[in-house]
């Protein structure tokens, strides 16, 4: 199967395009090394540096490649910078998938797999957050993925294209970058590393559902051959503060950690657990890895 994945030169991108590869697809990757790293592509893989809102170069890539499959990675991923700018948010995140919808179309894609978030929901209604949770995101990235997430299920109604979307819990692990939104897990690994405090918004009692991004990579694969045109929460249906974090940290680092203590951030979702119960239907996908076996895989690879 020929496989294009949107921002394959990053973090959760170039793990799906490892796992692809080993399952013996054809790897097409387009990411315009905003944030993605050259080194982060694999091999195997073909590499187009383009823009999604190059539209031209991007026809070209459609035209040349021709892909059965589109796992849309690529995003503005910060909670912050799209409070301070949303327009760019809109257009990297809206105006991005709407270019790579209009190519499906264009050239009769099989399917569009979509990286949506847990921040379409907002602040939960009640833990255990599922499919059927009211939609009330509480930034404009939140609001971003959502739009996406309108258009593809329009445009499958309109011109047939097959979709699986596919809500993210918090993901951590290998090659996540620390000095952008890298995601709390990277950021504290970073200064664990270099034996700098760590800081918390807020009182720590704040939870996320942490997956690692193996499992995401093994839900997208699923995807693939399952899961037409649902919608699914990929996350390990568990909650963790992050003053426990801090603590398992320390037990797997075997090191004392020291906190600091901040100010909430506006945006910031308060708890988050989601029930994957349909992913565990849909896609026959149950997480494999524990909190701790990700973080002990992913402090390896931090440590100089």
């Amino acid at each position: 199967m020929k496989v294009l994945v949107t921002g394959g030169a990053g973090f959760i991108g170039s793990t799906i395009a490892e796992e692809l590869l080993k399952a013996g697809h054809e790897v097409f990757i387009v990411d315009n090394l905003s944030t993605g790293k050259r080194e982060y592509v694999p091999a195997r893989a073909a590499f187009f540096p383009v823009d999604l809102l190059d539209n031209g170069d991007l026809a070209v890539v459609f035209k040349l490649v021709r892909p059965d499959v589109v796992i849309h990675q690529a995003a503005q991923i910060s909670v912050q910078k799209s409070l301070e700018d949303p327009r760019n948010d809109a257009e990297i995140n809206i105006a991005g998938a709407l270019s790579l919808l209009k190519l499906c179309q264009q050239y009769k894609t099989g399917k569009f797999i979509f990286a949506s978030s847990a921040a379409v929901y907002g602040n939960p209604q009640y833990i255990g957050v599922d499919e059927k949770h009211p939609l009330q995101p509480e930034s404009f990235y939140g609001l971003s993925k959502l739009t996406a997430e309108h258009y593809i299920r329009l445009f499958s109604t309109l011109y047939g294209i097959d979709y699986s979307i596919l809500r993210y819990a918090n993901v951590f692990g290998p090659k996540q970058d620390p000095l952008g939104e890298g995601g709390v897990i990277s950021i504290f690994m970073d200064r664990l590393v270099q034996g700098k405090a760590l800081s918390i918004y807020g009182d720590g009692e704040q939870t996320r559902d942490f997956i690692y991004v193996k499992d995401i990579a093994a839900a997208n694969l699923a995807a693939l051959a399952a899961g037409s045109r649902s919608t699914f929460n990929i996350g390990t249906n568990a909650q963790t503060s992050l003053n426990t974090l801090v603590r398992r940290l320390e037990a797997i680092s075997n090191s004392r950690l020291v906190v600091s203590y901040e100010a909430s951030r506006p945006g910031d979702i308060l708890h988050s657990q989601l029930n994957n119960t349909l992913a565990r239907q849909g896609l026959k996908l149950t997480p494999q890895y524990t909190l701790d076996q990700g973080l002990a895989e992913t402090l390896t690879f931090y440590k100089p």
